[in-house]
């Protein structure tokens, strides 16, 4: 059996000085608790072995680093300025029209204004009226239901942006 050699992304990650990965998993996910877990896993010897790491430090997380994170992201609909990450994942809103858009921003409030932090959701491939669709959906939840779907979406937050560093080495 043959072993895969390290995507170089993924090597050059491993091989970071130790500010450098923090760095780059800071733009990754702005918990300070899961960009800890995460670089006392390395090295890792495959993009899973990387994205199992992601998957447990985010199960660990307790409320105060989920809040943590939460305020690295910006309100669904106004990605922030100069981050083209925040851009990327949120195109579904950048052809939505004014009324949508003026919508959004009403639900994000409002949201906000319930549970005490911006609506959070995996936006990367959905379309405006989904991420409408979806916040409408869940403002009804629980805070405690809605704290894990939180943590669910964030975790395919980060396993996209990881994907980016295993793949182009975008980080340091």
């Amino acid at each position: 059996m043959t072993s895969t050699p390290t995507p170089p992304g993924l090597a050059r990650f491993n091989a970071a000085e130790e500010p450098a990965a923090r760095a780059a998993l800071h733009e990754v996910c702005a918990s300070t608790a899961w960009a800890g877990r995460l670089l006392a896993g390395r090295p890792y010897a495959t993009a899973e072995d990387l994205y199992a790491a992601n998957d447990a430090a985010m199960a660990g997380m307790t409320t105060a680093d989920l809040e943590e994170a939460m305020a690295g992201h910006p309100p669904i609909g106004r990605p922030k300025p100069g981050d083209p990450a925040s851009a990327r994942e949120q195109r579904g809103m950048a052809g939505a029209s004014d009324e949508l858009k003026a919508e959004m921003l009403e639900l994000n409030l409002a949201y906000q204004e319930r549970f005490g932090h911006v609506f959070l959701i995996c936006a990367t491939g959905k379309t405006g009226e989904q991420m409408r669709d979806a916040v409408k959906e869940r403002i009804g939840n629980a805070p405690e239901q809605e704290r894990e779907i939180v943590r669910t979406e964030l975790g395919k937050i980060n396993r996209i942006r990881l994907a980016r560093i295993v793949e182009e080495g975008d980080h340091a």
